[in-house]
């Protein structure tokens, strides 16, 4: 579990804290989305939860241990895997598989268990084939594959998603969530999705929105999103299936508000036919 109590963070010089007194449990296995507009402190969080940041005040633990605590630091960072938007930023070799391998390599582990951890993990992703392949001659979606195997060699048992998913086209975007779903269901792996976007949290288990550097509200998808003037309120756009069961309720056919699934909409309007 990674457990944050009374986080509050302040970068250098400024006076008002990026993040305050947030409390929060973050369960093994859970898929976790949290939400927020631009400045809510959604990217801080996501450098505190492994130690590339220090809280100014509360702490952050990580399976019990504490992220101030340098001794700590290399296994924490083992543990939670963080992925950011920009994949380049995290590959650093001219071909996949030594890129892949680089975790690896720097834990001092034997050739056969690199080997091993760097098939698997390209496995996962559905990238064993592009494994002799240079990086740079792959889509963003395929590149961002790269970078999830290269953390997921590391056998993390948290992966921090921080926006992981903007600058990749629609059909990247739906293979590298179909990869994140794979590693959560199949390999047991919380998952931590960072995203302004609420198409990237239908499956959540939970929703955690920031607002202003404070926790606003603690729900799932089903319970959040249905609210229109809520999520406008707090700068976040209503799903789309949201405003055609608005739509569609507004011509007298009263749907169930909760539905975030196209399929589960077809069949609660067949139920009006």
């Amino acid at each position: 579990m990674i457990s944050l109590r009374d986080l509050t963070y302040f970068y250098p010089g400024e006076e008002l804290p990026a993040l305050k007194n947030i409390s929060l449990d973050i369960r093994e296995n859970e898929f976790l989305v949290i939400l927020g507009r631009n400045g809510s402190g959604k990217s801080t969080l996501a450098r505190l939860l492994n130690g590339l940041l220090l809280p100014s005040q509360g702490k952050v633990e990580v399976d019990g241990w504490n992220t101030a605590d340098a001794n700590q630091l290399q296994l924490i960072r083992q543990k939670v895997g963080l992925l950011f938007s920009n994949p380049e930023n995290q590959l650093i070799s001219n071909q996949v598989e030594e890129d892949v391998a680089f975790g690896p390599e720097n834990l001092g582990l034997n050739p056969a268990e690199i080997r091993r951890r760097v098939n698997d993990s390209l496995r996962l992703v559905s990238m064993e084939s592009y494994k002799d392949s240079a990086p740079a001659f792959l889509s963003g979606g395929q590149k961002q594959k790269i970078a999830i195997a290269g953390v997921m060699a590391m056998k993390p048992r948290y992966l921090v998603l921080d926006e992981a998913l903007s600058m990749i086209d629609p059909r990247g975007k739906r293979e590298i969530v179909e990869s994140i779903r794979s590693l959560h269901k199949n390999e047991g792996v919380a998952v931590i999705m960072i995203t302004h976007d609420l198409e990237e949290a239908r499956e959540a288990d939970r929703v955690v929105v920031l607002e202003e550097g404070k926790v606003k509200t603690i729900s799932t998808p089903e319970e959040l999103f249905p609210g229109h003037a809520s999520l406008l309120a707090l700068g976040l756009a209503p799903l789309e299936i949201s405003h055609i069961i608005a739509e569609i309720n507004r011509q007298g056919i009263l749907l169930r508000t909760d539905i975030l699934d196209m399929d589960k909409l077809v069949e609660e309007i067949c139920h009006f036919i």
